[in-house]
């Protein structure tokens, strides 16, 4: 009992030992977090706009059955046009320090005998991707993203992608004759195995009877 009178003390003074943390909150608090993308949008005609953020649609690929991709010359900047009439803008990672404060991404369409100019957004410099939620079909749009970089460096051409989204009833109609080429085409299978089956088991020949 004399002996165990000191760890005893220790115990009621110092508390239970800290547990070590496990490997799986050391993962999470080593790995960096995605930063979020400040923007601003900038109607049309005004020099204001409130300030927001995002987060980078990480991963995102274009599927060809829910997508379209359109690039710009050189392929730094991509439009996905996607089917809900909504475009994913994505762009090439420049390099780390070299002075970049932003981007300014602006936007026209096509009318009938000019071109009409749409909001401009402002783009922080940690912004990878930005998210048209919905753009008119039928109508011809030019999207440029300017890098903006800290003087005296000058600024390097824009990125320029055209694109064209489809309207909505063509949409829907797409849609539709997706989901009856599946079933035509399940109906066709099923079809094929009925009909060789008939073929193997009810028209073939019966074998002769051995007296």
């Amino acid at each position: 009992m004399p002996r165990l009178l000191p760890a005893l003390l220790a115990l009621l003074c110092f508390g239970p030992p800290t547990p070590a943390p496990s490997a799986a909150l050391t993962e999470a608090a080593s790995e960096p977090e995605e930063p979020w993308c400040p923007y601003k949008v900038r109607p049309e005609g005004s020099a204001g706009g409130r300030l927001c953020f995002r987060r980078p649609a990480l991963g995102f690929q274009c599927s060809a059955r829910s997508c379209r991709a359109h690039r710009s010359p050189g392929g730094a900047l991509v439009a996905n046009v996607l089917l809900n009439g909504s475009v994913l803008l994505q762009w090439a990672t420049p390099r780390p320090g070299n002075g970049l404060r932003g981007f300014t991404l602006n936007c026209s369409w096509d009318g009938t005998y000019t071109r009409f100019p749409c909001d401009s957004v402002e783009l922080g410099a940690a912004c990878r991707d930005y998210l048209l939620p919905e753009a008119h079909g039928t109508v011809r749009y030019q999207l440029c993203l300017q890098p903006r970089y800290n003087a005296p460096r000058p600024a390097p051409p824009a990125h320029c992608v055209e694109f064209r989204v489809e309207p909505a009833a063509m949409r829907d109609i797409v849609v539709a004759m997706t989901a009856v080429g599946g079933s035509i085409c399940v109906m066709l299978v099923f079809i094929c195995l009925l009909v060789a089956y008939i073929t193997e088991n009810l028209m073939s020949p019966a074998a002769p009877r051995r007296a």
